[in-house]
């Protein structure tokens, strides 16, 4: 396995131009894909969770090219496929919703970590509706078989929101193809920020969903119409380790593609840097952050931005005391058990940690053991988030350096170039 050692920096500052929004990029072209007309995708993320959802929409028989989508105007025109979907989430879900609904026999399978994440929650609400969709391994997990089915929306559409935001927007952005519809939320819905994010560009391309709260989602009856254009902002979960850099280990670090107008939630990872003592800045189009070398410890319910609050884990080992981090249960299905893989790294480090269901309780120590191996759990976040251990001052190595390609390739290099001394 390959291991990459980090060396210990006492200082980062720089800027860092951001790759393209994972969540925004995965979303455009789905709905590219779906609209009638040709769009133009600007600053497009370039990483395996792209390539894969590429790859099907090409399989389904849509003209994608480099930075272009034709448009499909409907269903898609390939009634059979067998799609492999990697460790993609933001494809894996929607495409499944948006297959039920094609009148298609298709059959989708992942990674085996997307075999061990939940899906019955989307699946029971589009069988609600008449989809047929068969488990092909276990209950509840994909891989999954898609067959021709006639779908009826004539009365409101339950699904679960406590696992995984991905469902609902899932639902929202399928419905079209139904005509219209209404979804409403059974329980807790969680990351809520992220269904934002869905709602901002179905409305970009021409389908406005009315809200009644997070409970009741109405989407009317119309199809999606290409905007001709659109930018894909920088990533906000990415800037997150920059940010945490620059607050680590003094800065100014900026990054540059995204700021304070964003629909990204993970803009909101500005606030905890506050909180901690950070001095934050931000336009329209970058954020900065800095610090005089010391931060506070925390104590925050940080559902709303599960991805960038896997670094604020990471900045808690460089806090005058405790931290926790509160009702990020979502972690337990990402693309590891992020809860019990973040507990098991930070202890490695002397980190006190206490794990619960839904919450991390991270007690710093005196002084963080050096050259320790990170597992990453071919998790691409495991591996950025704990090379902020070597922006504070102590040497580490990231095991499978390599799995950040799934959002960031070239996230060490854009790293390295803010090390100072």
């Amino acid at each position: 396995m390959k291991t990459l050692r980090l060396d210990p920096a006492r200082r980062v500052a720089g800027s860092v131009q951001l790759p393209g929004s994972k969540s925004i990029s995965n979303r455009v072209l789905l709905l590219a894909a779906l609209a009638e007309g040709e769009t133009v995708i600007r600053d497009l993320l370039e990483a395996d969770d792209t390539r894969v959802m590429l790859q099907a929409l090409n399989g389904l028989g849509v003209r994608c090219g480099p930075g272009k989508v034709i448009g499909a105007g409907g269903a898609f025109p390939v009634k059979k496929a067998d799609l492999f979907l990697g460790n993609a989430g933001t494809a894996f879900r929607p495409l499944t919703a948006v297959l039920a609904l094609c009148g298609g026999e298709y059959r989708l399978s992942g990674a085996p970590r997307m075999h061990e994440r939940p899906i019955g929650d989307l699946v029971d609400a589009l069988r609600a509706a008449g989809a047929r969709i068969e488990y092909l391994g276990n209950e509840g997990y994909p891989p999954l078989r898609i067959l021709p089915a006639s779908v009826a929306l004539g009365k409101p559409l339950p699904v679960r929101g406590a696992a995984s935001s991905q469902f609902l927007s899932a639902l929202l952005m399928a419905l079209p193809l139904a005509g219209g519809g209404t979804v409403e939320v059974a329980g807790e819905l969680i990351s809520k920020p992220y269904v934002e994010i869905t709602l901002n560009l179905m409305r970009r391309f021409g389908v406005e969903v009315r809200r009644k709260g997070w409970r009741s989602f109405d989407i009317p009856r119309c199809s999606y119409i290409s905007p001709g254009e659109i930018l894909v902002e920088g990533d906000a979960s990415s800037a997150s380790y920059f940010l945490a850099a620059g607050a680590i280990a003094g800065g100014p670090v900026r990054v540059e593609g995204v700021g304070r107008d964003s629909m990204q939630g993970d803009v909101r990872f500005c606030e905890v840097l506050e909180r901690m003592g950070a001095k934050v800045s931000m336009s329209d189009s970058w954020i900065e952050a800095s610090s005089q070398g010391w931060l506070r410890a925390f104590d925050l319910d940080l559902n709303h931005i599960p991805d960038a609050a896997m670094t604020a884990a990471v900045m808690a080992l460089f806090a005058a005391g405790p931290s926790t981090i509160r009702n990020v249960a979502s972690w337990r299905v990402k693309e590891t058990d992020r809860l019990a893989a973040m507990a098991t790294e930070l202890r490695k480090l002397g980190a006190k940690v206490e794990e619960g269901a839904d919450y991390l309780r991270i007690e710093p120590p005196a002084r963080l053991r050096a050259d320790v191996a990170i597992d990453t759990y071919d998790d691409h976040r495991m591996a950025m988030c704990f090379s902020l251990v070597a922006i504070g001052g102590v040497p580490v190595r990231i095991n499978d350096p390599d799995c950040v390609a799934k959002t960031y390739p070239e996230y060490f290099a854009a790293l390295a170039r803010l090390v100072q001394e």
